[in-house]
């Protein structure tokens, strides 16, 4: 159970946030916990979200990069609600086949055939791990896949804001709201005894 209040209004008079709730009901199918435990702090919700609608939206990776960064990052994190998320994002939102989804989750980098997305995943889990190890080498590869320094700048902060959201719903213990087959593919999660399940009807066409 969440350790704070899971804020669900009845009616949502921001249009900026009702906004957010748009767009996240078109790619998850619904509006997560995740986003009613950000509402305890309204203001910093349209602040927090707004970062993230520009390093999404208006930067040099596409959305389907930005959500295997998400997937990848969250899974090394140990974050089975984020990871979860954004595999809905990359199998519903965005329509990426559910079968490479699951062997993505499951496999990683070693899924991946595109050069250039191996190339970015690669890199935003070293910075993930240990950002002090990144490489002059790193950066060239970057750029050589097509990066500029807008786009490498871009890739470094993707991987703070999805770390950003593993340590919010890791702390705060978020109730999880999305298909089971997430975590049991990425985390080998089973159920306990007592153990609410998740929403496995959301993020399904």
């Amino acid at each position: 159970m969440a350790r704070v209040a899971l804020n669900k209004p009845e009616r949502i008079d921001d249009p900026i946030i009702r906004e957010i709730f748009s767009w996240v009901t078109d790619m998850e199918g619904a509006v997560p916990n995740h986003f009613y435990v950000e509402l305890n702090c309204p203001e910093l919700l349209k602040a927090k979200l707004g970062t993230t609608k520009v390093l999404w939206q208006l930067g040099e990776l596409s959305m389907a990069e930005i959500q295997h960064v998400g997937i990848a990052v969250s899974k090394a994190n140990g974050c089975p609600y984020c990871t979860a998320a954004f595999c809905t994002i990359l199998n519903y939102g965005l329509r990426t086949d559910e079968a490479y989804t699951r062997q993505f989750l499951a496999e990683g980098t070693a899924a991946i055939t595109d050069p250039r997305l191996k190339t970015i995943v690669e890199f935003a889990l070293q910075v993930n791990l240990s950002p002090q190890d990144v490489t002059e080498a790193d950066i060239a590869h970057l750029r050589e896949i097509g990066l500029t320094d807008a786009g490498v700048v871009q890739l470094i902060h993707l991987v703070s804001d999805f770390a950003s959201y593993n340590r919010l719903n890791l702390a705060l213990k978020t109730d999880y709201d999305y298909r089971d087959l997430w975590r049991q593919v990425g985390f080998d999660w089973q159920p306990q005894p007592g153990e609410p399940a998740g929403d496995n009807t959301r993020g399904v066409r």
